[in-house]
């Protein structure tokens, strides 16, 4: 009994072997055609799903689904033990970093909507700003420039209701509206609410065509932004409302005056504009989220003050402080301007780099670890665009908005570009891979892809750093498309042939089911095999 029980499997598998040989030698040629041909039609449609879905979140949907819902299925995680939570919590803390390490910022060279965003959509006919960039800025105006006590100003209240609407014409309109109300009821005008000074931000942002325009709509917002920064610095210390209106007034008169340093910077008035911008960050040193630091240093290297830029750099480009792009190429260009003029491939390469050429080359590393993406702009093997509102730092929007402003300044340094080209992509043998940890900064983080493809437009092919590899089953799914689709074009072809190849290989794969059927015939006895074979 133990023995037919042990044996009863392999004697069905007999008997399902035999069924599928007969129902094997009945099939036509057509047959084959027909499963190959479907076969290799539902492998194209998961190839092509498959590949959509890669391209658009970065992973593989059936690799997904199998992690998220088969492993719990399966019994793959237990959240109970404290090894597994631990586990948990680690991966938890990873995500809140790469989220925070792909903050985005906002742009401290960003340019004038109407005076240039708006120009080059009238030109080309292209948006350059996306919805989510102009989405992020609306919420900076409305942190930067309204307070909670506004709804208590009839002009106040329209310039908040402005800051959310997202028609153009419907912000400009309403800005009109704000002035007009508040001259009409202000004695003298501009000295009465705050609402005038953001009134004029916001047109000189984005109805002013030109940047002379823009500069004197600037000149009259810093007339009123004075004038209330003035009166809520008195009135601060008498209640959160007042300390509100000061942190607003404040926010806005940093504004203007940023704003009107970079009017003068546009305008060819450069010394001028490092004069407003050093005494922006010497009355106000501790608002460094405008990151004006950054504006100096391009008019700086405009002027080619380079002791002054090293100046600005020893202060900023500190370990405590965070990097940007700025920071770190501009820090490279310095130390390349010293060895550039005169370095040559050739030469270094028989006697050696000298002290001075190779902390060059690590400045160009270390600038190059930061963001990958800027030296393909800087040689020119990638296009540039205009520059975003909002860049994410390490990324492709960082990469564009410092290329953008600071190319002409690596053209200038004479050698700076040659050494460049001829050392940057030796730094990607530093970095580990897969960059489980950096080398000289954190692992580079895994969402800048998403990010830009959020704040560039969608005629600009974004930069990817590290390049994703294909997922097994995108290969596996090409894979089988190819070879199904193959099989159903030799088949359509050559039946016969495919056919007769088609039953050897059935037959060859059988065979050792035979076999051992053949050795089991021939050790029990017929009678006993009949009977067996009937239950």
């Amino acid at each position: 009994m133990f023995l037919f029980c042990y044996l009863k499997p392999i004697f069905s598998s007999f008997c399902v072997s035999s069924t599928v040989s007969m129902f094997l030698n009945t099939l036509t040629p057509k047959f084959y055609v027909a499963l190959t041909g479907t076969s290799s039609l539902i492998s194209g449609l998961i190839l092509i799903f498959e590949w959509w879905y890669f391209r658009k979140y970065g992973t593989s949907f059936i690799e997904q689904v199998s992690v998220s819902h088969l492993r719990p299925l399966l019994g793959g995680v237990d959240s109970s033990s404290p090894s597994n939570s631990n586990t948990s919590n680690g991966e938890a803390d990873s995500n809140r970093q790469s989220v925070s390490e792909c903050k985005v910022w906002r742009n401290p060279l960003n340019l004038f909507r109407g005076a240039e965003y708006n120009r080059y959509t009238w030109v080309t006919g292209r948006e350059p700003l996306t919805y989510y960039d102009m989405n992020l800025s609306a919420q900076d105006h409305q942190t930067f420039f309204t307070c909670d006590s506004d709804h208590l100003r009839p002009a106040d209240a329209i310039m908040q209701k402005a800051w959310r609407e997202r028609n153009p014409q419907a912000r400009i309109s309403a800005a009109h509206e704000a002035l007009e109300l508040e001259e009409s009821r202000s004695s003298p005008p501009l000295l009465s609410s705050c609402s005038c000074a953001t009134a004029y931000i916001l047109l000189a942002e984005e109805e002013a065509t030109t940047i002379m325009e823009a500069e004197r709509l600037f000149k009259q917002a810093l007339k009123a932004g004075e004038g209330c920064y003035r009166r809520s610095q008195q009135l601060q210390h008498h209640g959160t409302q007042y300390e509100a209106q000061h942190r607003r007034d404040t926010n806005v008169l940093v504004y203007i005056k940023r704003r009107l340093a970079m009017c003068s910077r546009k305008l060819g008035r450069t010394r001028e504009a490092v004069k407003m911008m050093r005494d922006l960050m010497k009355e106000f040193p501790l608002l460094s989220m405008f990151n004006i630091h950054e504006n100096l240093l391009e008019s700086l290297l405009e002027l080619q003050n380079y002791a002054d830029v090293q100046a600005v750099l020893a202060k900023y480009d500190d370990i405590s402080l965070p990097k940007s792009a700025t920071i770190c190429y501009t820090a490279a260009l310095l130390k390349a301007r010293a060895v550039s003029d005169k370095f040559s491939p050739e030469a270094a390469s028989r006697r050696g780099l000298s002290t001075a050429e190779m902390n060059a080359v690590e400045a160009i590393h270390r600038a190059v670890e930061f963001n990958p993406h800027v030296p393909k702009y800087l040689l020119e093997m990638k296009s540039l665009i205009l520059p975003p509102e909002h860049i994410l730092k390490r990324g492709d929007s960082e990469a564009i908005a410092y290329a953008f402003f600071h190319l002409q300044h690596w053209k200038r340094v004479e050698g700076a570009l040659n050494l460049l080209h001829c050392t940057w992509e030796g730094t990607f043998r530093m970095i580990p891979y897969p960059l489980e940890k950096g080398h000289l900064f954190y692992p580079y983080p895994i969402c800048t892809e998403t990010a830009d493809r959020e704040l560039l437009p969608m005629f600009h092919e974004v930069s990817v750093y590290p390049k994703k590899e294909l997922p097994f089953f995108i290969l596996f799914t090409a894979g089988l498309c190819s070879f199904t689709a193959m099989l159903a074009l030799l088949t359509h072809q050559f039946p016969e042939l495919m056919g007769v190849f088609a039953k050897a290989f059935l037959s060859t794969l059988f065979a050792p089911l035979n076999f051992i059927m053949e050795k089991v015939e021939s050790i029990l006895p017929s009678s006993l095999w009949h009977q067996l074979t009937r239950i």
